[in-house]
């Protein structure tokens, strides 16, 4: 390997002029606390020598691969991911500052074993760390339903791409898709719709499909998806929207809504609700029941509220909530959303979790304790760091993979926008001329996946890369490195590696 083909591409790397070849008693040296690595790699050793690898704790011999952190206990707050790996004729030495950071080190050896022959490296020294602590994957299930193995798969190929977030949109207006075992009726009516559109939302007249379309987790199966993404040290994050982007809770309670004498389907078509929750003690206590079990279940730091997209209309015309309002003395609905927020970011933070919100949160009166998701445009984001929020960039223009990346007249259906790869790997999380201050308060930044149009694991792989591989390396490598020309001809070996993972991607053009 003279020269670099690794993805995303590392800060340091220079080659050496001795292989490693794996000997028959070649073994895995490593800590009891690095055994998720270790076993992972065990796997990846494996399929490339033919193999079963032994994992040791014993004293490395000539030959062996060695696994070793500075600091063993895995932090749980944006522990560092500087990693060093040196892969020579005397064996294979992989140091991590943490167990996280080691991780990602096994990651790059599993891109080099996917192109040896019978599992022999070429020499390289290699020193490296992430540009970003948050480099995440957004990945809506509630207007298409996926599988515990899908979002597995999903998984797998972020840790093979080092990103460290699943950002994982578990309820919509379109279905609700997580098991609440106090409120039984959010799955039972909530995660099916009778139907749903087929062809462009924007069409008329519009066409519908006569089947219906379900599905939701048991808490069970997101123990399973948690620990899948443990052994990967990957972050899983879970978003709940409120007070819009509900009308699949109201459809299951109807008390929920500013109308509770009405009945609502789970929405059938794309697009924004009308019906929102009420924002009364009854709904903020039902919403603290669900992110009771919510955060029983995920140990994460930061539970995702949303509250954006929230419709006002019902709120504007309902006796009910306008007699609300006046009974807190607020003066707008803008406000009156801003409370349902920060009673619930209240709870959030009594049982020690933050809340993460998109960025109309900024519109209303909010602390800095909260994190924004900067999706609608760069101004966004440099509001909110230069007000002192920890900010995720996630810009429209750049990251929404659910965006057509090609001729729309050839691409297949779409939510429209344009995100052609080479656009994509255009994406800056952080914006020229930023003060220290706020490039403090960047956390990172994430690729946005919609499934409005995105049905199937196919479609998914379709639009999630290489564009994806892209965002990968814009959140990984620094800028300085990350050159247009030199990362398509990484990007057209690594795809190779996609193609032996099964990945059904996008076409270079």
């Amino acid at each position: 390997m003279t020269d670099c083909m690794l993805l995303p591409r590392p800060t340091e790397f220079q080659a050496l002029a001795e292989n490693w070849e794996p000997a028959g008693g070649s073994k895995i040296i490593a800590p009891a606390e690095l055994e998720p690595e270790a076993a992972l790699l065990a796997e990846y050793l494996s399929a490339a020598t033919g193999r079963e690898w032994r994992i040791d704790s014993g004293k490395a011999a000539a030959g062996d691969v060695i696994l070793e952190a500075a600091d063993l206990v895995a932090a749980a707050n944006w522990p560092s991911e500087h990693y060093r790996l040196r892969v020579a004729a005397d064996g294979i030495r992989l140091t991590g500052d943490t167990p996280q950071a080691v991780a990602r080190g096994v990651q790059v050896l599993r891109q080099m074993l996917m192109d040896s022959s019978e599992g022999r490296l070429p020499g390289c020294a290699i020193d490296d760390k992430p540009l970003c602590r948050w480099r995440g994957m957004h990945f809506d299930v509630s207007r298409h339903f996926f599988t515990v193995s899908e979002v597995c798969r999903l998984l797998d190929l972020m840790a093979l791409h080092r990103l460290n977030v699943l950002h994982w949109h578990l309820t919509d207006d379109q279905g609700w898709r997580l098991e609440i075992k106090r409120y039984p009726r959010l799955t039972e009516v909530g995660s099916r719709r009778a139907y749903t559109l087929r062809g462009s939302f924007y069409a008329r007249p519009r066409r519908y499909d006569d089947t219906p379309h379900g599905g939701f987790y048991t808490q069970e199966e997101i123990r399973t998806v948690l620990e899948y993404a443990a052994r990967r040290r990957i972050l899983v994050v879970p978003a709940i929207d409120m007070p819009g982007h509900m009308q699949a809770a109201v459809a299951a309670y109807p008390e929920l809504g500013n109308y509770p004498e009405r009945r609502h389907e789970v929405r059938c078509i794309w697009g924004i609700s009308s019906h929102i929750l009420f924002p009364g003690e009854e709904t903020i206590a039902f919403i603290e029941n669900v992110l009771q079990e919510v955060m029983e279940l995920f140990p994460s730091p930061y539970i995702h509220l949303g509250a954006d997209e929230a419709a006002k209309a019902e709120w504007e015309e309902c006796r009910r909530v306008q007699e609300r309002m006046a009974e807190l003395g607020l003066r707008s609905e803008s406000e009156l959303q801003s409370y349902f927020i920060r009673r619930i970011k209240n709870f959030v933070c009594r049982h020690g979790r933050r809340i993460i919100g998109w960025d109309e949160v900024l519109e209303g009166g909010i602390s800095p304790e909260e994190v924004i998701v900067s999706w609608r445009n760069p101004e966004c984001g440099e509001e909110a760091m230069a007000r002192g929020f920890e900010t995720i960039v996630c810009n429209a223009y750049y990251a929404y993979l659910d965006y057509c990346q090609g001729n729309p007249e050839t691409e297949p259906l779409n939510i429209g926008g344009d995100l052609p790869l080479e656009k994509a790997y255009q994406l800056e999380v952080f914006p020229a001329g930023a003060t220290p201050e706020m490039t403090e308060k960047i956390l990172g930044g994430q690729g946005q996946l919609w499934t409005e149009y995105i049905a199937d694991q196919d479609q998914l792989d379709y639009m999630a890369f290489p564009r994806g591989c892209a965002l990968a390396e814009r959140l990984w490598t620094p800028a300085v490195h990350c050159r247009w020309e030199e990362f398509q001809t990484r990007l057209r070996h690594h795809l190779g590696r996609l193609d032996r993972l099964g990945v059904k991607y996008r076409p270079l053009d």
